[in-house]
């Protein structure tokens, strides 16, 4: 009889991530990570899960997923991202190591953030 593993799917694993951070439930969603959880974004990096989620915890963006493929321990998304009130699209790249993500690599165009209102 063959073994299935009861691990979800790297797609899953991702969605379930993005669940927890738009729940603001930041203890569910480091369940999901590495410690050394890298990240490059076009505004910055961060090494480690705690300096990650220090920014997210008072960042709190909430995302809304478009698209997302996985392929093995890859996953691709598309989705917009509420930063300053504004819905951005962003693209984002996961990387997961054994069942959790270990990188994450972000692009967007910042201009709009940068926009001076009215």
């Amino acid at each position: 009889m063959e073994n299935k593993s009861t691990r979800p799917t790297s797609k899953e694993t991702l969605l379930a991530f993005l669940t927890a951070l738009n729940d603001e439930d930041f203890e569910t969603a480091r369940s999901f990570v590495t410690d050394g959880l890298r990240f490059e974004g076009v505004l910055g990096a961060r090494d480690g899960a705690a300096a990650y989620f220090t920014d997210m915890e008072r960042m709190r963006f909430k995302y809304a997923v478009k698209s997302v493929i996985a392929e093995g321990e890859d996953v691709a998304a598309l989705f917009d991202v509420t930063i300053q009130g504004k819905a951005i699209l962003t693209a984002g790249w996961y990387h997961l190591t054994e069942g959790k993500i270990s990188s994450i690599r972000v692009i967007f165009d910042p201009r709009p953030l940068f926009e001076k209102k009215d």
